[in-house]
């Protein structure tokens, strides 16, 4: 059963842009040629090309400048973008995590969420680059998320950025990276994040959970492509057992206010769910909507898919009042 027959209209004619490029099945793939794969922000930037959609961007987006850096990870450099929106400083700061299974992606492949977050939170986001496997495995993309961490709270002046109001933020394996940062910032004395915001988490090690079953054969993102993604970053089996990946097993006390976002044709809605039940259950404060008709990757795609903006709307809004500021 395709459960994509249930999407929005307007998530479907994404999904239909993305067949259209014929993309290889990802487990099917090398790592070499699932990099080389178009992308669901290809589908958008074909179906923004095409003048019979009628998408919306936003001119708000044109007023965000954008620069690209080095920052230290780890063990070296690794790129970054910097958005900083129209206005005058100093702002709120948001370090953002892109997704791609720890495998696949990067800056361009993720612009869309880091610029419509920077123009609708009023925040200066960095977008930080990690390592990604198999090349690199467990642990680095973890260890180079928090070096980007440290990096972010003491050259916050220089980003034009204020110290005192800096969040998290991820998308599905960048959501990971997110709440580890905040749970190792807590158990090692840095200062930590004053808001997350975790879409799609990657949250937990249970392949066999209600939503990766519903969506076994789900597009763009199904369980098989989810296994393959696991087995390019774990070491051994044991790994699988980390709370770096299995974060509901995680000691989730004492971590700053949340919202996670999850997709209704996802294999990781369940740990979305699962997240927000404990952190909910360790006594923070935590905001959960899911969107039914919506896929894994939907967050970014504002401009074409309606669910992507109410989604935006209710992230901005939650780091904006965590941030002190009034709605816009």
């Amino acid at each position: 059963m395709d459960p994509t027959g249930h999407a929005d209209p307007d998530m479907k004619a994404v999904l239909d842009a993305l067949r259209s490029l014929d993309p290889k099945p990802i487990e099917d793939c090398t790592v070499a040629e699932a990099r080389q794969q178009p992308t669901p922000a290809d589908a958008v930037r074909k179906l923004m090309s095409d003048p019979a959609f009628s998408a919306r961007p936003s001119l708000e987006l044109e007023a965000v400048r954008t620069e690209d850096i080095m920052i230290p990870g780890a063990t070296g450099s690794n790129p970054a973008r910097v958005y900083t929106p129209q206005g005058e400083g100093p702002f709120p700061l948001i370090l953002y995590f892109h997704g791609g299974g720890w495998v696949l992606a990067d800056l361009d492949t993720y612009d869309a969420t880091p610029r419509s977050i920077a123009a609708q939170s009023r925040a200066i986001v960095v977008s930080a680059h990690y390592r990604q496997a198999p090349e690199h495995r467990l642990p680095a993309a973890h260890e180079d998320a928090f070096a980007a961490w440290r990096w972010v709270v003491e050259q916050a002046p220089k980003l034009c950025g204020d110290a005192g109001k800096i969040a998290v933020m991820g998308e599905s394996a960048g959501a990971n990276l997110a709440i580890n940062v905040a749970i190792h910032a807590r158990d090692t004395g840095v200062r930590m994040p004053m808001h997350q915001a975790l879409i799609y988490p990657v949250a937990s090690n249970n392949i066999v959970s209600i939503s990766y079953e519903e969506n076994r054969n789900a597009r763009p993102l199904n369980k098989p492509m989810m296994l393959w993604f696991l087995h390019n970053v774990i070491n051994s089996e044991s790994d699988l057992t980390s709370s770096l990946i299995d974060v509901v097993s995680a000691d989730l006390s004492r971590l700053p206010p949340a919202v996670v976002v999850t997709a209704g044709i996802d294999p990781l809605r369940s740990d979305g769910e699962k997240l927000a039940q404990k952190l909910h259950s360790a006594g923070v404060p935590v905001e959960h909507r899911n969107y039914r008709g919506a896929t894994h990757e939907f967050f970014g795609m504002a401009a074409v898919v309606q669910a992507a903006r109410d989604a935006q709307a209710f992230v901005s809004l939650a780091q904006r009042q965590a941030f002190g500021g009034a709605p816009l």
